[in-house]
């Protein structure tokens, strides 16, 4: 036994010895990463296979470098080489925890727009195991070369066995590839999930395409021409939703809010907890017999979560397969979004957030939408107060309290987006702000989530209220959407024990992307609307309503959900659908109705495979619009493009304007009210304004 240690020992004091147990130690950590960290479906036995060989590919290459250098060189590159590996694996341990994705470059390159509160989001997803798992081998590695049990070996490698080395690493990744194509045809070239490609091809190479992606987003729009536009047209034309007969035009001229529900799901609707319901406000609206209620409505979101439920809200564009249009193409892009729209359509525009106005690069993008006036975080007074505010911006009690002030100003009709942030994760409230019992799923990122949920759903309905002892819910179309999850499917267990079930499917989790969706009006014809449709639906939908022909003019992608001919495909953004008919989650296809997983026949698979072709189409010519910019090719008849120098966003600049359209239009709920602040009508019980 002694001389068997002796020989091994011998071997670590070599270079080639230690780059063995570098790389061993790296592959094992990464595997068990893989399958206690990343939820990455591998079924059958060659996917468990890849899955096992995938780490070594481009672990081998990169340390390989470090075998052209001899001694000290040749050590500490390795070590650098897998210190930067390994933080690109708790990167996206963290990141994957809570947004059930990997990192792309995108992400990471516009990650100063969405980097205010993170810490606090950080902190809560790491757990101890996860710096333990990570660098725990890197920390005993350097001990060891400092101590010097392991001993340098300043001999050098010949260069062919290096170059073998690296050509062993290109020959595993082709390897690797080949089995994944043959098991996963179009992995690289069809709309799949990152799941996918990091199961198949591992999370260094997913880097690599990540930033191939990026480059091709980034040269897209160079390449781009005029005749680009054609193919979107020909989808257009091919699938029109017909005309919405029973209500087009029912809202014309009504002021219009658009209601942001942070990370809120469908699932909250009714759900009571401990007898209790957590949403009572939420509720009553959504069965009010005035309000259109649609309860097969799903978020389409991806990487850029509120920016892409933004992104189709206003421009019924889908978001990018990685990274956030709003950040990547919200500043040069051309866009024909609903502000700019209904401008031109006599509305005052507004939007308003209780955060940093660069958040998401909204500052920038909501000019390029042709939004009038964006009331961020420097217009609120309380939002410098740190009581104030919690996790991403101000309390949303606080926050429609403050935003209070701008809405009685804005001249009518208007169309206000109001952004809210309490329910955003980690959760947190402070004790005084919580009047709602945690639930006991054992899993603490998802125990707190009904706690914030109840909170805006208070300060919901005390916005309601105000509108109602103003006037402003008679003259109003009310919008209420919630704009992604809130719990990742990383929660199965947590999942499962919320929805009183013993375990959850795939087909669970598809059905737990549903999102709210309502409309409200005086006199509208409401219910409950059983259309199948998501965010990427809301805008067309919403211009029928309110009289503004959108077919045939303007590049949306989605169809009007009033329509009786809309042909209810909800794609997602990483290829999956749903239909009345199917539901697609990764390789299962189950029977919507009833959630019984299929093995299709010949006539079904037919069926689905048309399905694939349109989700793969429909979100391909998204891309190549957002990405080449096609819409500044487009001009649609009597539509003026926006010029983003006409909007100043500054608090001096909004408050001159307000003032000097009030002078000439009169139409404000303020000059309605003989030039008398309605902020008495707005009651809350904000635990810090009673202390103001």
């Amino acid at each position: 036994m002694k001389k068997i240690w002796n020989k091994f020992y011998d071997k670590l004091n070599t270079t080639f010895g230690f780059f063995v147990l570098v790389l061993v130690l790296f592959w094992i950590k990464t595997f068990i990463a893989y399958h206690t960290d990343f939820t990455l479906g591998a079924d059958t036995s060659i996917q468990h296979f890849i899955l096992a060989l995938n780490p070594l590919p481009t672990a081998l290459l990169l340390f390989g470098i470090a075998l052209y250098f001899r001694g000290k060189v040749a050590y500490w590159l390795m070590m650098i080489v897998d210190f930067l590996q390994s933080t690109w694996l708790f990167a996206n341990i963290l990141y994957y925890r809570e947004f059930s994705d990997f990192l792309s470059f995108s992400i990471v390159k516009g990650s100063g727009s969405v980097d205010n509160n993170l810490s606090k989001s950080i902190m809560g997803i790491m757990h101890p195991s996860d710096v333990l798992l990570v660098y725990l081998d890197i920390i005993i590695l350097i001990i060891l070369l400092i101590t010097k049990l392991i001993k340098i070996d300043q001999r050098p490698l010949k260069k062919r066995f290096a170059l073998t080395i690296t050509g062993l690493s290109l020959a595993l990744m082709m390897t690797d590839y080949g089995l994944s194509v043959h098991d996963r045809s179009g992995l690289l070239t069809r709309t799949f999930d990152n799941n996918y490609i990091v199961k198949y091809l591992g999370l260094n190479e997913y880097a690599a395409f990540s930033a191939y992606q990026t480059y091709h987003q980034d040269t897209a729009r160079k390449r781009a021409n005029k005749q680009d536009l054609n193919e979107v047209l020909q989808y257009l034309k091919e699938n029109p939703a017909g005309d919405n007969v029973q209500y087009f035009g029912k809202e014309k001229g009504k002021n219009v809010f658009i209601f942001h529900l942070e990370s809120f799901q469908q699932f909250l609707i009714d759900y009571k907890y401990k007898g209790r319901e957590v949403t009572p406000n939420i509720n009553a609206f959504y069965h009010d017999k005035n309000t259109l209620s649609f309860d097969n409505f799903f978020h389409q979101v991806a990487q850029g979560k509120t920016s892409d439920a933004e992104m189709m809200l206003e421009n019924s564009l889908y978001g990018l397969p990685t990274g956030s249009a709003m950040i990547n193409y919200g500043t040069q892009n051309t866009f024909q979004a609903a502000p700019a729209i209904l401008d031109q359509h006599g509305y005052t525009t507004a939007a308003m957030h209780g955060d940093v106005p660069s958040f998401w690069n909204r500052n920038n993008t909501y000019k390029s939408w042709g939004y009038e006036n964006f009331f961020s975080k420097s217009f609120f007074p309380d939002s410098n107060n740190p009581n104030y505010n919690v996790g991403y911006g101000l309390k949303d009690k606080i926050f429609l309290r403050d935003a209070a002030e701008y809405i009685q100003q804005l001249p009518q009709p208007f169309y206000c987006k109001l952004i809210t942030v309490t329910n955003h994760y980690p959760y947190l409230l402070g004790k005084e702000d919580a009047s709602f019992p945690e639930t006991n799923t054992g899993d603490n990122t998802v125990d707190g989530y009904v706690v914030t949920a109840h909170y805006l759903d208070q300060a919901f309905g005390e916005f309601i209220n105000y509108l109602k002892k103003t006037g402003l819910y008679n003259n109003s179309m009310i919008v209420v959407y919630g704009d992604h999850y809130g719990i990742s499917n990383n929660h199965r267990p947590a999942i499962a024990k919320l929805l009183h079930k013993k375990s959850v499917n795939n087909y669970d989790l598809a059905m737990f992307q549903k999102v709210p969706f309502m409309i409200h009006a005086p006199g509208l014809k409401g219910g409950i609307d059983h259309t199948y449709g998501g965010e990427i639906d809301v805008l067309p939908t919403l211009m029928d309503l309110l009289g503004i022909k959108t077919q045939g003019k303007y590049m949306m992608l989605g169809q009007d959900l009033l329509s009786k001919q809309r042909n209810q495909i909800v794609p997602f953004r990483n290829g999956d659908f749903v239909t009345p008919q199917y539901t697609k989650f990764g390789n299962d296809i189950y029977d919507t109705k009833t959630g019984r997983k299929l093995s299709l026949n010949d006539s079904q698979k037919k069926q689905v495979d048309k399905i694939q072709d349109h989700v793969n189409k429909v979100l391909n010519l998204s891309d190549k619009i957002m990405t080449g910019d096609l819409l500044r090719f487009y001009h649609p008849k009597g539509f003026k493009k926006v010029k983003k120098s006409d909007y100043d966003y500054s608090v001096k600049d909004t408050k001159k304007r307000l003032r000097k359209e009030n002078e000439k239009n009169h139409t404000s709920l303020e000059d309605k009210n003989h030039g008398h602040s309605t902020l008495n009508d707005y009651v809350t019980d904000a635990v810090e304004l009673k202390h103001h």
